[in-house]
């Protein structure tokens, strides 16, 4: 079974100076600051640029001031456009953090509360446990819902992918846990909160968002839907497919939703995450005392970050905040994922008077290129240390299944996709998925007794796998 598309933000606290000496050195980083960015942070991202893996923005600001900003590479190959500071780039689910400020807003108002169940608002959900999704739970990823993003969803017209349509196609979703049992990344539980603020407010998602946060911090290069006569100022998204052959993703190719797609610039993100952690416009200091975010965030050591970011193919966005210190950075690209958090973590190194490890090519890149140079069994021996540079939120059994499925149906290749698929079912024995498609291959190339074998191991670690059963159920016919 392929994977989806899929879209990310995420919170993470990164590590921090533990003794005396270093302490010390977190005291006096400030003044470090403005003396090594201009040139550290160019010799840096000259390295990425070298192995084309990076274009975009890179800014870093101190108290809100910023002391770097610099545009890389090209917005639009095709007229050797180049990115500016001004360039506008697909935000992916820094958008989130839109929709969770107006819900929070709401309930400071008491037109919301926390504990309000999800069918307080929306009915008509197929799987009964829905009636026990909270808000709180939507706004956690802990309802159950997991994406929305599946290929037949690409294959719908745009005017079925806007907001009350995702709603209706996700009456009939199962979900994938008991609601408050377990925490699973959902697009689809930000769409929802999106659908509850309609209705709560009875107006529009956008325009809640724009009366509530664009108009009051005045981001004047923010847009949330209406993308027309904006042209080249948006940047063109580039990738890698799994064979190396370079592909671009327009940044419109889906429909903006409470889970992703506004554009913006760095400097209009800078504004915007900097009223949400320090100032009472968006969020009062009453709601903030309140909140576990921020009341985690307060709690954070100097020295520590949290971390904002969002991509699909093509396009990924970081911002990761000091918080104690007041140190942002943001990292836009026109290019795949994780490449921007990758160098947003590589200037924080820079900001703490360390030497980062220099970029390596993305994880299916590397696999792809030491399986042709060095055959299965160095992939199988070294896949750890060939796939360093993978998004941590991504599971890396996914590497091989994309690979698997490039080889079988892009380059047409089946006895080299067999070999991956096999690969994946000996690194990864106990997940479903990697039997369901080393499966799909011997179905492939008419190997019906291993097809069989391979769809009922799936089967037996996940009984409800749809894939698996109804091709076992083919296959017995």
């Amino acid at each position: 079974m392929k994977n989806v598309i899929h879209v990310f933000i995420y919170t993470l606290c990164l590590y921090t100076c533990n003794n005396k000496d270093k302490a010390q050195h977190g005291a006096e980083q400030s003044h470090v600051h403005t003396s090594i960015i201009q040139s550290e942070i160019d010799s840096l991202v000259s390295h990425y640029l070298k192995l084309d893996i990076f274009s975009g923005v890179v800014l870093v600001a101190e108290k809100g001031e910023i002391i770097f900003h610099k545009a890389y590479g090209l917005s639009d190959r095709a007229t050797n456009s180049p990115n500016t500071t001004g360039t506008l780039f697909d935000i992916g689910s820094m958008n989130k953090t839109f929709t969770s400020i107006v819900v929070k807003q709401l309930i400071a108002e008491r037109k919301l509360d926390m504990e309000d169940h999800l069918t307080d608002f929306i009915d008509g959900f197929k799987d009964p446990n829905v009636t026990k999704i909270t808000i709180k739970q939507l706004l956690e990823h802990r309802s159950g819902f997991g994406d929305y993003h599946t290929p037949d969803y690409f294959e719908l017209p745009k005017s079925e992918r806007l907001l009350n349509s995702i709603v209706e196609r996700a009456k009939t979703t199962e979900l994938n846990f008991e609601p408050g049992e377990e925490d699973e990344y959902s697009n689809l539980g930000y769409v929802l909160l999106g659908a509850v603020i309609e209705k709560v407010s009875g107006k529009s998602y956008f325009e809640m968002v724009k009366e509530r946060i664009i108009d009051p911090l005045k981001l004047k290069n923010t847009y949330l839907n209406d993308f027309s006569d904006l042209g080249p100022r948006i940047a063109k998204g580039y990738y890698y497919t799994p064979l190396g052959q370079l592909e671009v993703s327009a940044p419109t190719q889906d429909v903006p939703n409470p889970d992703g797609g506004f554009l913006s610039t760095t400097s209009d993100i800078l504004k915007f995450y900097r009223s949400f952690y320090y100032d009472d416009l968006l969020l009062s200091d009453e709601i903030k005392s309140k909140d576990p975010m921020f009341i985690y965030l307060r709690k954070l050591p100097p020295g520590k970050a949290t971390v904002a970011a969002g991509g699909f193919e093509g396009f990924n966005s970081a911002l990761f905040q000091v918080y104690h210190d007041d140190l942002t950075i943001i990292v836009f690209a026109n290019m795949d994922e994780p490449v921007a958090e990758h160098l947003a973590m590589d200037i924080l190194s820079l900001t703490r008077g360390e030497t980062p490890e220099k970029p390596k090519l993305p994880a299916i890149q590397n696999v792809r290129i030491q399986y042709e140079k060095n055959g299965l069994d160095f992939i199988k021996t070294n896949f750890e240390e060939l796939t360093t540079n993978y998004h941590p939120e991504d599971p890396k059994d996914f590497i091989l299944n994309d690979l698997g499925y490039a080889y079988l149906y892009g380059a047409n290749n089946p006895s080299k996709a067999e070999e991956l698929f096999k690969l994946n079912t000996d690194l990864f024995p106990d997940i479903a998925n990697c039997w369901d498609s080393y499966g799909e291959v011997l179905m492939n190339q008419n190997k019906i007794k291993e097809a069989e074998l391979a769809y009922k191991r799936a089967l037996k670690i996940r009984p409800e796998l749809e894939s698996a059963a109804m091709a076992l159920k083919k296959l017995t016919l």
